[in-house]
């Protein structure tokens, strides 16, 4: 899940500090969630994916389909 939400990141040219702040979370936060040092909690999880526009299921590897599980 921590690689698939560094990528969507980096595919939309945003940084940490500004996923952290949409999403508002604190910065070492969001960074610890994207790294895997924290678990990502199925609340932000879905902030996450509502946030790119993927559903939970493609975050956590589920399927590659970011939109549906099949």
């Amino acid at each position: 899940m921590y690689q698939r939400v560094k990528d969507l990141r980096e595919d939309s040219d945003k940084t940490q500090k500004e996923v952290a702040n949409d999403l508002g979370l604190w910065l070492n936060t969001y960074r610890n969630y994207e790294t895997g040092k924290r678990e990502i909690p199925l609340d932000i999880a879905i902030a996450i994916a509502k946030y790119y526009h993927v559903s939970v299921d493609y975050l956590a590897g589920l399927t590659d389909d970011p939109h549906k599980l099949k």
